[in-house]
């Protein structure tokens, strides 16, 4: 069967605004205050925990790997006691998936956050049963760009991997599609977007969902 499968954060859905506000908790208890901000962070929220972590210490100096280590724990149980304060769809998202489903597709989610965080914020989100399988950094012993984190998700989702796509919004999917040798999609709206997606050069970039489904046709049939 043939797998579409997507990203999560930055891809599905902006989920930059709750990442910041776990991160600038932490700050908040190192007497730092809030040293991440929406308009200039968002793109280093999609890159992480630890990438928050680092951004913020870089601004505030005195702190190195080992407080990264010690605060990013503390930053994920932030961000599950506020998970889907901010977080938002993209416009057409859920519209393409189930027109893909209507089609045939298998349809998936390959992410690098934790599974048991992506898990309650599809849940919470309402949408967790729209996809055959959800993979997260922690379900299997590699992640992404491994592509066997890919490749699994296709195969749980009862897909092969064979004919899958990878539909996401950064160097990470675009280089975990190519490790598998399929097709990536890329998004260029949301936090992740812009040039540097656009000089990736995936097999096909969309700047709104309406234009999914037919690049998934044209790339896996």
């Amino acid at each position: 069967m043939r797998t579409v499968i997507f990203d999560l954060d930055g891809t599905l859905a902006d989920t930059s605004g709750d990442l910041l506000s776990a991160a600038n908790a932490c700050f908040r208890d190192l007497g730092l205050g809030d040293l991440l901000t929406l308009d200039r962070d968002a793109g280093v929220a999609l890159k992480g925990g630890r990438a928050m972590l680092r951004r913020g210490f870089e601004r505030s100096g005195g702190h190195g790997e080992d407080e990264v280590d010690r605060q990013y724990a503390r930053l994920l149980d932030y961000y599950d006691q506020a998970i889907d304060t901010h977080t938002i769809l993209y416009p057409g998202a859920m519209e393409a998936v189930q027109h893909l489903k209507s089609q045939g597709y298998a349809v998936a989610i390959c992410t690098n956050k934790p599974e048991a965080l992506a898990s309650k914020l599809l849940t919470r989100m309402g949408i967790l049963d729209e996809f055959a399988a959800m993979l997260g950094a922690d379900t299997l012993t590699v992640r992404k760009p491994d592509p066997e984190h890919l490749r699994e998700t296709a195969r749980r989702a009862g897909g092969s991997p064979d004919r899958m796509v990878l539909i996401g919004d950064t160097e990470t999917d675009h280089s975990t599609a190519r490790n598998a040798g399929c097709p990536s999609i890329l998004v260029s709206f949301g936090p992740g977007g812009g040039d540097d997606v656009v000089a990736l050069a995936p097999d096909a970039l969309i700047g709104h969902f309406d234009e999914l489904p037919a690049a998934v046709t044209r790339l896996i049939g």
